[in-house]
């Protein structure tokens, strides 16, 4: 007859050296299942290929034709940078610069200059011009179209802008180089817009005509649709480009739209591709401080000037908290990083392992302390997830003897993936409502009324919420345009290069086309190791490598091509 389990306890010898040798191991495994459970919670495990957050695309692998081959000998070779730097110092020289106070398009004389730009360029590339249709929009906006073999599929769109930022007559004395001579000093180019963005605009235009004298023949239609107005807001420009568009295509009707936008960059030790899949949202909110005026030899304890001073104040006391929502592609990049990078920083690792398993009870404090711990990398990553605010222009009073009656200041906000214009309305209304109960003013928020002793808030009408975020997915048996995207840009810089889904800070013309298309990349792929950050945009000094500018030529080829090929 079998014995039981506490039947074997009596009889083995010695009894208590055996209890407790039970006794010993049953403690052993209560430890070690309870050091599990702990570490669990601390360390991420290294995902497999099955469960990667940031699974990257092989290299894109193109059909090819012998004139394919020997254009792509012809990219790398001397010749073409010769030419390639004549190309886009002669467009830097064109001042195409777009001013906040323009008026009319066909009134003001000072959008005269894009004719000659868009002479330019027909002189530069007769080849495109001959072969393409072309169309100016609105005047100045200038849509290429190159029809595709075959009309069921979508469109391929590639953008970028002809302005450029101006340059302040007090700073021309700064420059290294004159802003718009095109001064090539054997590495860069230099000048007002040789990095943002005629790098893009001329290596668009340069890759459809190599790719024309190649005798290559798409199958998707290519479209170029370059605005005029990109940096005051886009609205003469990328506004009426996107209509026309719209209209022909239909909602959704094109495949891809690939814009200016993120760099590549080193971070966490690797290289990183992190194009543009989301914007964040824009508001300008303008404040109006009305107050009564009077002779300045008796001026009251606070006017206007000293009120609105106040609001200002407290309004920079009261900055918006960094939050990462789970849309925001910043999450994703971290994902990446903790995925793929040696040196990510263990901390941000813990945090998003404990983000990925949490419960909803501890959901909102988990990401806030995620937030928190990511935005320690400075401001230009903390601005990636956090709403930001700033006064950039203020106004008020006439005269050095009268008391100011209205004083007026706005608040450019740039809105979090995740929130909103009516959240910043409400943030904006409640500081300034302090202000307006201590002084005794009326406070009209956002309905257009202003009256005597107020403060009156109004939002501009280049308000935008922000931006749909692009599928980076892939199904079974499609590609994404991510994919190519991907595939594309690691077949050009190497399996070293990883891609992972970016965001910016600032916005692009791509505003005006959420209806035009779902899949739509902010980025330039031009990659210049030895330059750091954007090429000096916006400010003295600006310049483009010209290594980065062809390698952009052979990314737009490399697309393009891959766009033709895949199964969309």
């Amino acid at each position: 007859m079998a014995k039981s389990w506490g039947e074997h306890l009596v009889d083995e010898e010695p009894r208590g050296r055996k209890f407790a040798d039970f006794k010993s191991w049953l403690r052993g495994a209560v430890l070690l299942g309870a050091t599990w459970l702990l570490l669990r919670n601390y360390i991420a495990p290294m995902p497999s290929a099955t469960n990667s957050r940031c699974p990257q695309v092989e290299p894109l692998v193109l059909r090819s034709t012998k004139e394919l081959e020997i254009m792509e000998d012809y990219l790398k070779s001397g010749t073409f940078k010769n030419k390639s730097i004549e190309r886009l110092s002669g467009a830097v020289q064109i001042p195409t610069q777009s001013f906040d106070d323009l008026g009319a398009v066909g009134e003001d004389p000072r959008w005269d200059i894009f004719y000659s730009f868009a002479s330019y360029l027909s002189k530069t590339f007769p080849i495109l011009h001959a072969t393409l249709q072309v169309e100016k929009i609105n005047t100045h906006a200038l849509l290429f179209t190159w029809p595709g073999t075959n009309p069921k599929l979508k469109p391929t769109v590639l953008m970028a802008h002809q302005d450029v930022v101006p340059v302040p007559d007090s700073t021309v004395a700064q420059w290294t180089h004159p802003p718009f001579s095109g001064f090539f000093d054997g590495k860069n180019i230099w000048g007002r817009g040789a990095s943002d963005c005629k790098n893009q605009l001329i290596g668009i235009l340069e890759a459809v005509e190599v790719l024309i004298e190649a005798n290559f023949m798409p199958q998707r239609t290519v479209v170029l649709s370059f605005g005029f107005d990109e940096e005051i807001s886009g609205q003469e420009g990328a506004h009426h480009l996107a209509r026309f568009l719209l209209k022909r295509y239909g909602p959704h009707g094109v495949a891809v739209i690939v814009d200016e936008g993120a760099v590549n960059i080193e971070s966490w030790g690797k290289n990183w591709a992190i194009p543009g899949v989301a914007e964040k949202g824009y508001v300008d909110v303008d404040v109006t401080v009305r107050m009564p005026g009077g002779h300045s030899s008796i001026p009251p304890e606070h006017n206007g000037i000293g009120v609105a001073s106040e609001l200002i104040t407290l309004i920079e006391a009261n900055p918006y908290e960094p939050s990462l929502d789970d849309e925001n592609p910043y999450l994703s990049l971290l994902y990446c990083g903790a995925e793929h990078a040696p040196t990510f920083p263990k901390k941000l690792k813990h945090l998003l392992h404990k983000r990925s398993h949490q419960s909803s009870t501890c959901a909102k404090k988990n990401k806030d302390t995620l937030a928190l711990e990511a935005a320690k990398a400075g401001p230009g990553i903390k601005y990636l997830f956090t709403t930001s605010m700033a006064v950039d222009v203020i106004h008020g009073g006439v005269k050095t003897n009268a008391l100011p009656e209205r004083t007026e200041f706005t608040v450019n906000h740039r809105i979090n993936v995740g929130s909103s214009s009516k959240a910043v309305f409400h943030h904006i209304t409640s500081l300034a409502g302090q202000v307006a109960e201590k002084y005794n003013l009326t406070l009209t928020p956002f309905n257009g009324t202003e009256t005597p002793s107020s403060i009156m808030l109004s939002a501009r009408d280049t308000l935008l919420e922000p931006a749909p975020v692009t599928p980076t997915s892939s199904s079974e048996n499609r590609t994404s345009p991510f994919a190519v995207l991907a595939g594309t840009t690691r077949a050009l810089y190497g399996e070293d290069l990883l891609v992972a889904p970016g965001i910016m800070t600032g916005n692009t013309d791509t505003r005006y086309y959420w209806d035009v298309s779902e899949h739509i990349f902010r980025y330039g792929p031009g990659w210049d190791k030895e330059q750091i950050g954007l090429g000096n945009i916006h400010t003295v000094d600006e310049r483009v490598g010209v290594q980065g500018h062809v390698d952009t030529v052979r990314w737009m080829v490399g697309f393009l091509r891959g766009m033709d090929q895949a199964e969309l």
